[in-house]
């Protein structure tokens, strides 16, 4: 007599944070929401500034060269 076994089942993100204690659940919140805020009030790095005007140099140029084109 041959047993059927069932396949595992995969834990999935959302059983692992029903299986969270409600204190644990709240403190990482805490810290994920602390950790972005501070991610999103730091100031643009001079580098990434310097790359994104040269990129919208770029795009002014291209935008120029169609226009002419179109004349």
């Amino acid at each position: 007599m041959s047993k059927s076994r069932e396949p595992a089942q995969k834990s999935t993100a959302k059983d692992v944070v029903r299986e969270l204690d409600p204190q644990i659940q709240e403190f990482v919140a805490r810290s994920l929401q602390a950790h972005y805020e501070s991610i999103v009030q730091a100031p643009v790095p001079d580098r990434f500034l310097m790359l994104l005007a040269q990129l919208e140099d770029q795009e002014r140029k291209a935008a120029e060269a169609k226009s002419d084109e179109q004349r």
